[in-house]
């Protein structure tokens, strides 16, 4: 059987195991601690960071874009009979997602409004792409799930506890993204691609007393004057 390794809020790992939920793929999962890396991942992880998937022939494979490119080959795709174009679209648009993670994790770390604003920028961009691109919906493609849905997944999945948790919706302003989040939700999906601690875990980080968001991003507080530190983030 296929086992990831992982770390509980990491948005590159939720990507591979919603392609794998989608795919229908079993697989058993295996938390580290990124402030306490053991050993024997070091060993597997020529970066040190997470996922990894260790094939069922014992090969340690890192990188989220290699092991979505990996599980492509290795089951039935999620959209069969595309045309070279379309994959290469496809992943195309899977890294406009992929390359936010991090940006999504920074600005929800955010001591105040300003610096959150400042930090969301580069991710507002993005969704203003999608909801340019997206057409019918209600997912990517159309009605079938596709790679797409997977690497958005844990941005939109995001954004849909900060919205719960804090009252802020980083979805406000792009309605045809906005549903889509919802259509991925109901799919139920981003519920089997986290630990069951997953919600609090990420809350204690992301929506603590010390985050802007987690302070139910309060319009009127004054600026902090001093930048939230950034320790144990997404997956490195």
């Amino acid at each position: 059987m296929i086992r990831i390794i992982s770390f509980k809020i990491c948005p590159f790992v939720q990507r591979v195991t919603a392609l794998l939920e989608a795919k229908q793929v079993p697989y058993q999962i295996d938390y580290i601690s990124l402030s306490d890396k053991p050993d024997w991942f070091l060993e597997l992880s020529p970066t040190g960071q997470v996922p990894v998937l260790v094939t069922e022939g014992g090969i340690a494979l890192f990188e989220s874009d290699a092991i979505a490119e990996y599980l492509d080959e290795v089951a039935a795709p999620l959209q069969p009979d595309l045309t070279p174009e379309q994959r290469a679209l496809n992943r195309a648009w899977s890294y406009q997602a992929s390359k936010h993670y991090l940006v999504q994790c920074s600005a929800m770390q955010s001591a105040d409004q300003v610096i959150f604003a400042d930090r969301t920028t580069k991710l507002n961009a993005s969704f203003a792409k999608a909801e340019k691109q997206f057409s019918g919906g209600p997912f990517f493609a159309g009605e079938a799930l596709g790679n797409v849905d997977m690497a958005w997944l844990p941005l939109l999945h995001r954004a849909a506890l900060v919205a719960d948790h804090s009252g802020h919706d980083m979805l406000a302003d792009y309605p045809k993204v906005k549903a889509w989040q919802q259509a991925l939700m109901a799919t139920g999906i981003p519920q089997k691609t986290v630990s069951e601690d997953f919600v609090t875990r990420f809350t204690d980080f992301y929506l603590a007393e010390r985050t802007w968001l987690g302070r139910g991003a309060n319009l009127n507080e004054a600026p902090a004057t001093a930048q939230v530190k950034q320790s144990g983030g997404c997956c490195g």
